[in-house]
């Protein structure tokens, strides 16, 4: 690996090597340079890979709330499933009871009401 920063040789799992690390509080790189890093954050700018989509949820309850996919979407499948046997076993009668919940399920996801999955991950815009 090498240091975000220099570029110098640095050991597995750092960031930074010694010389920046030493110079990072002042914002002056080994070279003078000016450098942007906050080493006490521990955000290394990538993001979460199994973050789901605000948007793609918040669609999915919109459209096809009646059937509970945004919440399988999520992972709250206990509720998705609830969802989905108030449309299936009322033979489509109590679909529209389904669907207010979805829709509203879906407004509040895509305006941040609900804004983390079965898992406590953050969903991403």
């Amino acid at each position: 690996m090498f240091c975000k920063q220099c570029g110098k040789p640095i050991d597995d799992g750092q960031e930074l090597c010694e010389d920046c690390k030493n110079t990072a509080n002042t914002n002056q790189g080994p070279a003078g340079q000016t450098i942007n890093v906050n080493v006490n954050s521990g955000n290394t700018g990538s993001a979460n890979p199994q973050a789901k989509s605000k948007m793609a949820a918040g669609l999915l309850g919109i459209f096809l709330g009646a059937f509970g996919v945004h919440n399988f979407y999520l992972g709250y499948t206990g509720k998705a499933v609830a969802q989905l046997l108030i449309t299936i076993l009322s033979c489509g009668f109590l679909a529209f009871a389904s669907s207010i919940w979805g829709l509203i399920e879906g407004i509040l996801i895509l305006t941040g009401s609900i804004s983390v999955d079965a898992n406590g991950n953050p969903l991403r815009d």
